[in-house]
């Protein structure tokens, strides 16, 4: 049992944050899951970043005979991964909304706020992202796919927001195909998502990660 919502990590304690990074994590996993990524990311000191990676909470899940597990929404069948609880998806994404109102409050610059989500992680980041009325830093998605593409509100203030899609070329849980989809219901929406493909399953891989950190570098560079 995690006894605390988030998990929080300092990319520097030399300097005074100056942005933020929500990591969500996938199905079944938690919020440690990507903590040990952080120092392989390669982000200069002055950045000062926070990454709050939060808990999913314990629910259970049908594809999985119901058994209890961290998700942050219920999948209904394996072979079509539209077939799941939007409803929970969007309570997740209230949750992401929360997170990003809670580094508001601690003096953060909404567009220093970057959302990064691997698998169901991910899709909750699209439909939180686009949703949120404050205008974000980036979105980085990661071996995921975009549920709710036809269903989202997207809020005017995310009409030029960054955003980096990651996939396995031999992901057999979500298929890079899926990925690919992704990027075209972006473009659909008048965005101009960055696409990136790895040979690996789905997992993440070093060269992806040394992406997303000179990605991150780039965007907070400004």
């Amino acid at each position: 049992m995690n006894n605390k919502p988030v998990v929080e990590l300092l990319s520097s304690d030399t300097a005074e944050v100056n942005a933020a990074v929500i990591w969500l994590h996938g199905l079944g996993a938690n919020g440690h899951d990507f903590v040990p990524i952080v120092p392989q990311l390669n982000l200069p000191a002055d950045y000062a970043v926070r990454f709050v990676f939060p808990h999913a909470p314990s629910i259970p899940v049908t594809i999985n005979g119901g058994l209890v597990m961290p998700a942050w929404y219920d999948i209904l069948q394996l072979d079509n991964l539209r077939n799941l609880d939007e409803a929970g998806l969007r309570g997740s994404a209230a949750t992401v909304h929360a997170l990003i109102r809670r580094e508001l409050d601690r003096g953060v610059d909404s567009r220093r706020i970057v959302l990064v989500g691997f698998s169901q992680g991910g899709a909750v980041c699209f439909e939180a992202g686009l949703s949120c009325a404050s205008p974000l830093g980036g979105i980085i998605a990661l071996s995921t796919y975009f549920p709710t593409a036809t269903s989202v509100v997207m809020q005017p203030a995310q009409q030029r927001l960054p955003i980096l899609v990651c996939h396995g070329l031999m992901d057999s849980m979500v298929p890079e195909a899926l990925g690919r989809a992704s990027v075209e219901s972006l473009q659909a929406l008048g965005l101009a998502p960055e696409y990136q493909t790895y040979p690996m399953a789905h997992e993440v891989c070093i060269p992806e990660i040394n992406h997303i950190g000179r990605w991150l570098q780039n965007l907070l560079a400004t």
